[in-house]
């Protein structure tokens, strides 16, 4: 006979009660403290995130459990994740809002082949629970490697114009001129995710590997989704990144503050 639900069973997910409300208080608490000790100027972003991430979270975790029954709305919502991500990096890189449609084309370059050979070859089953979840690493991780590739790059094309400038001077084509400029950059937007995988199980334990643990999942089977994951993100992130970059060097992409200047 089967023991009852949770008997002989070790829970390890926490759960929605007091206890966790009261930890999650004092949690922010201690940030905003930390920040208004150290002068830091992010205490409202950091009350506002945590209150968004609160109801953000509520609302999806309904969301999920709907379209966790079905391939289909589970897709549905990985585009919504997708496109959410894309208009993120739209607005925080600094161009204008048509433009978005490049950013996130860079963004689907470096997703699209990492989720249909991960999911498409079965290692991951392409189901609800497999796809929204890896969906959402990819596509988050992509996000954050687009967003520190535009804006790493418009730093440095408005700090060292000049170089760009000379390089038209000796004869450079513009995105020839721009790219020189512009290419070492990618290296700094990709160093999080290199640091993460050079790292893990050694200082960090990351999402994909809690989350399997916490799903009663083996050790060994929280390794191999972890691995897939990071080095999925790790060739997200550079085709990303690399897309990105032509983008910026051939004009398609303009930081709205730069237009006047570049390119030329």
């Amino acid at each position: 006979m089967l023991p009852p639900a949770g008997v002989g069973q070790l829970v390890t997910a926490p759960s929605p009660d007091w206890r966790l409300a009261v930890v999650l208080v004092v949690l922010l608490a201690i940030a905003t403290v930390a920040s208004t000790v150290g002068r830091l100027g992010v205490r409202r972003d950091q009350l506002i995130a945590a209150v968004r991430a609160v109801v953000q979270l509520a609302v999806v975790s309904l969301v999920i459990a709907a379209a966790l029954k079905s391939v289909w709305w589970s897709a549905a919502f990985a585009l919504l994740m997708f496109v959410i991500a894309a208009a993120t990096s739209t607005r925080r890189i600094g161009v204008p809002r048509k433009q978005g449609l490049l950013v996130a084309a860079a963004i689907a370059a470096g997703l699209l082949p990492v989720l249909v050979l991960i999911l498409g070859s079965g290692v991951i089953p392409f189901n609800g629970p497999g796809l929204v979840p890896t969906a959402g690493i990819i596509i988050g991780n992509s996000m954050v490697a687009a967003t520190l590739t535009g804006r790493r790059a418009f730093n440095e094309l408005e700090t060292h114009i000049g170089l760009y400038e000379a390089g038209l001077a000796l004869g450079m084509v513009s995105p020839d001129a721009a790219y020189e400029v512009i290419g070492p950059t990618a290296r700094e937007a990709l160093i999080p995710g290199l640091d993460q995988t050079r790292t893990v199980g050694l200082v960090t334990l990351p999402g994909a590997y809690i989350g399997v643990l916490l799903g009663g999942g083996t050790a060994a089977q929280a390794g191999a989704a972890q691995i897939v994951v990071l080095i999925g993100v790790l060739a997200s992130q550079a085709i990303t990144a690399a897309v990105l970059l032509r983008f910026i060097s051939y004009g398609g992409v303009v930081r709205t503050n730069l237009a006047d200047r570049y390119p030329k």
